[in-house]
């Protein structure tokens, strides 16, 4: 069957009831298929003492000699988030991205993490906006992660893990907010003890205006998966996905006397009648398995796979320059189609072995896999002329005059071995240690005439290194060192510029302790690092060319609290320092050295805080505040974005199979800029005004 109809007709074929399925008792469906555990109503609290991504193995934190912030359910449904970017902003170390408009883009720690985006394990790196109605939490891992993911990760990764069959509860969510807000969702789920099979459907269908002129967004997410029980050890998970994503290509304002231009947040810069000239349009289809089994004891074996179809139609006018003199913007016209083809397998051993009065669990791994990145772009200048002030939406061109500027084919291919062991050494001290290699080909068919095609290949040793002292079961410290590699490309096809220069590379030492409190319910943590990234690209302003020579920096600090502090007192917390530095460049901008300067969009100091309080065995409250410090724009420092505290609140009543909840955003309606571009000074996004969302979900 064709892959662009599998999602439809396996849900389909999903929500078909077995005659028996209600004859079964929980206990007999627990005996049935015992290998999944799973929360289908939130309630597992904040504080999810395990995770799997930092390690591929089921580990407790505690273990792991890096900082990991898991984001858990309870917490994305008391705030109400709907979009990555809005769970992230709960991460501390974390900066905001526009994302051109069409994908979701944070920084960490100091460092883009554009194509750090993995799910359940597999690299999920194409450029588009996620939905949540199929993840049941998310796992953002600081610091380099090449020692089991591959290229990338400077400042850290985000791996989204996803609901999956298992449960036994059924739910039905309606929305409504601010701006003709309109949400459904579903996550339809069932065990069949007598068949060994349990199946799980979620989806979303969502329309929506916004607090920006002329924005909008039409979205459909679907996600069948059905997980068979093959043997009494042996288990096989299949998974479909299908999203559509159609919206403004928004990228925000210009920049006036170094500071975000003084209009109001819903003024755009952009194409008159915007729904059919300035739009993004996303089409994301994957499938994939997971086959696991179980020798004995010591001994089990995975193999996960998932292929996925990427297409983007992207359409946008943006500000190219301003003429402050003349208080006037000039637009700039862009095509963007983007068709990708990928897939990734990886087949992990996982050990347990006791040797040397030591315990092992080991992790031997291989991994495959193959990207076809294909593009078309166009861009043309001064395509039209409006005031800074009071811009009045041009009539633009629907395709760019001239020449692509970019048409090519990109293949990306991977090999990849690794091995982890998390040692327990002695009573009170543990060590994780691991590596990796990878063999990484790139090769840019170009389809201009006159241009070349290029190719690379690159071959690359991930070391990861962390001692753990445990001198109590409620305390942990550690130490650790990383190592990540960033090829010429990385995502994006070769260049002329770039395809002669060796990978960049990201080193990260840090120290920290963990503390679980209140019986293990609330866990606190600190960490220290230094995160450096050599080997920087940087455009000789002498010859033009681009060379290796850069370095940037972070020293940080980042703090944590997190879980459920008894009478119905639950928390999340965090705080980060960063100090950012790039410590040797010859790059220039906005007429200013780069060196010296703070990385783009990372504030020095940033904090948030969630309380949330039972009041009753239905009712509930909650609150919290967002501080985010000044950031700068553009890699200059030129164009500062003012530091800015929103205050969010909520309230719900909740029984056995309904849920009533309302959440105020941005409480004291705060003016600020919630993000920038990285590169521009330019291309600004204003944070949405105070908003409304009322949300009904029913179970059964």
């Amino acid at each position: 069957m064709k892959l662009k109809k599998l999602p439809l007709a396996l849900a389909l074929a999903l929500t078909v009831p077995a005659p028996a399925l209600y004859a079964q008792s929980t206990a007999q469906a627990d005996a049935s298929l015992p290998m999944v555990t799973v929360s289908a109503n939130g309630d597992a609290g904040y504080n999810p003492p395990t995770a799997t991504g930092a390690t591929k193995i089921e580990a407790p934190l505690r273990d792991i000699p890096q900082t990991v912030n898991v984001i858990p359910q309870a917490l994305l449904r008391d705030q109400d988030t709907l979009s990555l970017q809005d769970a992230l902003k709960a991460v501390p170390g974390v900066g905001m991205s526009t994302g051109d408009g069409q994908r979701d883009q944070v920084t960490i720690r100091g460092f883009s993490a554009i194509a750090d985006q993995f799910i359940d394990g597999l690299r999920d790196d194409a450029l588009y906006y996620r939905d949540l109605s199929n993840i049941e939490q998310i796992e953002v891992i600081k610091g380099p992660a090449s020692v089991l993911y591959g290229r990338g990760s400077s400042g850290g990764m985000i791996n989204r893990v996803t609901k999956k069959p298992g449960a036994d509860v059924s739910e039905v969510t309606l929305r409504a907010g601010s701006w003709g807000q309109k949400r459904g969702e579903f996550d339809l789920a069932r065990r069949h003890a007598d068949s060994g099979v349990a199946w799980r459907v979620t989806g979303a269908v969502e329309d929506a205006d916004s607090y920006r002129d002329q924005q909008f967004l039409e979205r459909e997410a679907l996600a069948p998966s059905v997980q068979f029980k093959l043997g009494a050890n042996t288990s096989l998970l299949l998974q479909a996905e299908y999203l559509h994503d159609k919206r403004l290509t928004d990228f925000g304002l210009p920049s006036y006397q170094g500071r975000p231009v003084d209009v109001a947040p819903s003024t755009y810069y952009g194409a008159a009648n915007a729904r059919d000239f300035d739009f993004s349009e996303a089409r994301v289809k994957a499938l994939g398995f997971t086959l696991e089994h179980r020798f004995n004891d010591k001994l089990s074996l995975r193999n996960a796979f998932r292929h996925y179809d990427y297409k983007l139609d992207r359409n946008n006018t943006l500000v190219g320059s301003v003429n402050e003199a003349a208080q006037t913007v000039s637009l700039t016209r862009g095509n963007v189609l983007r068709n990708e083809d990928c897939w990734f397998n990886q087949t992990e051993l996982t050990q347990n072995l006791d040797l040397a009065g030591m315990r092992h669990q080991l992790l031997y791994g291989l991994e495959f896999g193959a990207q076809d990145k294909d593009q078309v772009v166009r861009s043309q200048a001064n395509a039209a002329t409006v005031s800074l002030f009071n811009p009045i939406a041009p009539v633009v061109p629907f395709t760019a005059a001239g020449n692509p500027t970019a048409n090519n084919l990109g293949v990306f291919t991977v090999a990849s071995a690794y091995v982890q062991d998390l040692v327990t050494l002695a009573a009170n001290w543990k060590a994780l240690a691991g590596v990796r290699y990878d063999h990484f080909e790139q090769e840019n068919r170009e389809r201009r005439a006159g241009q070349s095609s290029l190719t690379r290949t690159d071959v690359a040793w991930s070391p990861r290194a962390g001692l753990v002292y445990q001198p109590t079961a409620e305390q942990s410290y550690y130490a650790s060192f990383s190592r990540s590699f960033q090829p010429s490309g990385e995502t994006f096809t070769l260049a002329a510029s770039n395809a002669d220069l060796a990978p960049e590379v990201t080193k990260n030492k840090e120290v920290g302790a963990k503390f679980d409190l209140l019986g293990g319910k609330a866990a606190a943590g600190v960490s220290l690092f230094r995160l450096e990234r050599t080997n920087m690209k940087a455009t000789d302003p002498a010859t033009s060319r681009v060379i290796s020579m850069g370095t940037q920096r972070t020293d940080g600090l980042e703090l944590t609290f997190t879980g459920d502090l008894g009478q119905g007192w639950k928390a999340w917390s965090g705080y980060s320092w960063l100090d950012g530095r790039m410590v040797a460049s010859i790059a220039r901008d906005d007429g200013q050295a780069v060196q010296g300067k703070r990385p783009t969009l990372t504030p020095e100091h940033s904090a948030n805080a969630w309380l949330s309080k039972e009041l009753t065995a239905n009712v509930g409250v909650g609150a919290g505040v967002n501080y985010v410090g000044d950031r700068f724009a553009n890699p200059g420092n030129t164009v500062t974005l003012a530091g800015y505290t929103t205050a969010d609140a909520m309230v719900y009543y909740r029984t056995k199979s309904l849920d009533l909840q309302l959440n105020v955003l941005n409480l004291f309606d705060r003016g600020y800029i919630v993000s920038g571009h990285g590169s521009s000074k330019h291309l600004m996004l204003p944070g949405a005004p105070r908003a409304f969302r009322v949300t009904a979900r029913y179970r059964f």
